[in-house]
């Protein structure tokens, strides 16, 4: 492997990696850890349950404290149905923007923190980078908790952690929690034309996705507090956003499953709305226990993802607005691993190129002027790390 890649060679050999979150991420990481060896650096993995994804974390520099984590993810989304006008396992350039699955989201920034590892070796850095790449961020955030308890465990205390999720190079402090709630409705089967003697899952499934279209309503209506007020939209959401059930049209169904993503600001939490969730259910199902004594209902968190929460004189917001000069004040309604490294005891803020508006869209695409943006954040933070402390 080449050892003089640029960032933007760097970003066309992550993006030719088809590592969406169903597939697995090895061959990506195989290709991390190759250039990592190429210039003399040891990199070290974290497996999921099956041993077919992995993440993958490094320590550029010396083994000191005060070094700084550049966290990004490895996983994409999946390009079924989408019409896309060049293949998006490539990076293409038209009119000054890059497209391929990822280059917004987030293999662009992916490919500076890469390209940025000789760049620190060269500069002699006082205080160690740090490179940090999950698997299944995509899909639940669920690479990044045994990815940050391992770095705690392993590497010297870094100061601060810059998530390079899309924020078009905007300082962002805080995003809501992103959980996921999962229903299973047990019904009893008899013939539709005795439905009253039986209980369908999937219309008892439709009493509670309509209570927590409800919630979500109301949630709409209150007036929002000031730290409520920072995101948009101001509320806490709850969504179901996939329903399986039944066997067929004149069968009262036997089960009926459905998940609900939960965006909750700061002030609420998911353990909240869990239980709220889970008292419906349960005066649902003393009704429909009343028809069969086999009738149930289950409520489960199946992913929870902390939100970030903003930091009073945290080190990585303070040292990106040095390294950006934004002092604006940023929200964001998307989740990312941030909070899982925020609660594992670092410092974190999010920051890098690219519109998450791009993200998972046919034709992704990053601005070459965002990715050149976020190349110029590196090389300052380079500049800093080089200093004397």
């Amino acid at each position: 492997m080449a050892s003089d890649m640029t960032a933007r060679d760097l970003l066309e050999a992550l993006v030719a990696f088809p590592s969406v979150s169903r597939d697995g991420n090895l061959p990506l990481v195989d290709f991390v850890e190759e250039y990592l060896a190429g210039h003399g650096v040891a990199a070290h993995r974290v497996y999921d349950e099956t041993g077919k994804k992995a993440s993958i974390y490094a320590n550029i520099g010396p083994e000191v404290e005060g070094g700084v984590v550049l966290s990004g993810h490895t996983d994409v989304v999946p390009i079924d149905g989408q019409d896309w006008l060049s293949g998006p396992f490539a990076v293409t350039e038209r009119d000054g923007r890059l497209y391929g699955r990822g280059t917004c989201d987030m293999k662009g920034f992916d490919a500076l923190a890469l390209a940025a590892v000789p760049k620190a070796l060269a500069a002699g850095i006082q205080r160690p980078l740090q490179i940090a790449f999950s698997y299944d961020e995509e899909v639940g955030l669920l690479g990044a908790p045994g990815l940050a308890a391992a770095m705690r465990r392993d590497l010297p205390q870094a100061r601060a952690v810059i998530v390079g999720e899309p924020s078009r190079m905007k300082v962002v402090t805080g995003h809501k929690s992103c959980d996921g709630l999962e229903v299973h409705v047990r019904g009893h089967e008899v013939h539709s034309s005795l439905m009253h003697t039986g209980v369908s899952a999937v219309m008892t499934a439709a009493r509670l996705v309509e209570w927590i279209r409800q919630q979500t309503e109301a949630n709409m209506r209150k007036a929002p507090s000031e730290i409520e007020a920072m995101f948009d939209p101001p509320f806490t959401t709850l969504h179901v956003g996939t329903i399986a059930g039944g066997t067929a049209q004149n069968i009262t169904a036997r089960d009926c499953r459905f998940g609900v993503d939960v965006r909750c600001v700061p002030t609420e939490t998911a353990a909240e709305w869990l239980e709220r969730l889970r008292e419906e259910a349960a005066r649902i199902e003393a009704e429909i226990r009343q028809v069969s004594e086999d009738a149930a209902i289950h409520v489960e968190l199946s992913v929870p993802g902390p939100g970030l929460k903003p930091e009073t004189d945290g080190a990585a917001e303070t040292l990106l607005r040095r390294l950006t000069g934004d002092n604006g004040v940023h929200t964001v309604s998307y989740g990312t691993d941030g909070g899982h490294f925020q609660d594992a005891g670092y410092s974190v803020a999010i920051c890098g190129p690219g519109d998450i508006a791009q993200a998972h869209q046919p034709d992704e695409y990053i601005e070459i002027s965002q990715f050149q943006a976020g190349e110029a954040m590196l090389d300052r933070l380079i500049e800093d790390l080089a200093a004397p402390a």
